[in-house]
């Protein structure tokens, strides 16, 4: 069990690593007014990810650590990193509850269910990040940082979370799919929650 932990903990550094290089070097940065950015990206991908393979906390909090990260050290997404960490963490839960906890994705030996489950998990994730993160941008913007652009760049950060969240359930399921029965064989596959 302890060596399971420190795997875990190593690959939660993994994916924090690989959600800050998706994230911050393969975006699509779109300039918005009152100098606000938005951006096409598969960093969401990376955090889903990451829940499909280490379960909600481990997954998210790599998803969450790596972003924030990216958020940190960019000048104009520096402001939103504390959002970024909580929003993406609540991806990773999300993610985790339902593909292990409702799904038992990594108990279930029929590969359909396994395939509906990720992608029913990916989606319920996604869809939070979806609704969630425009409307507490919005907010986050208006009440905390006080810009009075917020209004016109709600739209902007609607449409491209929208993208984000399809092009990253397709990306993350296709990927947890061919990772799957590759991590079985290698012995780094972990069995999360309770058997059915």
């Amino acid at each position: 069990m302890k060596n399971e932990n420190i795997q875990k903990v190593i690959f939660t550094g993994v994916m924090a690593a690989l959600s800050y290089v998706v994230f911050t070097f393969l975006q699509i940065k779109i300039t918005l007014p009152g100098g606000d950015a938005t951006s096409i990206h598969l960093g969401n991908a990376v955090c889903v990810l990451g829940a499909l393979l280490l379960g909600g906390a481990y997954g998210g909090l790599g998803g969450a650590i790596g972003m924030t990260i990216g958020d940190l050290l960019d000048p104009v997404y520096i402001v939103y990193a504390p959002k970024t960490f909580l929003l993406k963490l609540c991806i990773g839960l999300i993610t985790g509850l339902i593909a292990h906890n409702l799904g038992h994705i990594t108990t279930e030996t029929d590969s359909r269910k396994v395939w509906k489950w990720t992608i029913a998990a990916a989606v319920g994730g996604l869809l939070f990040n979806v609704i969630f993160d425009p409307l507490i941008g919005y907010f986050y913007k208006r009440a905390i940082l006080g810009k009075p652009a917020a209004e016109l760049t709600l739209a902007w950060n609607i449409a491209s979370t929208s993208i984000n969240a399809v092009t990253s359930t397709v990306a993350s399921t296709a990927i947890y799919m061919a990772l799957r029965p590759a991590l079985k064989k290698s012995g780094l596959f972990f069995t999360i929650g309770k058997k059915r």
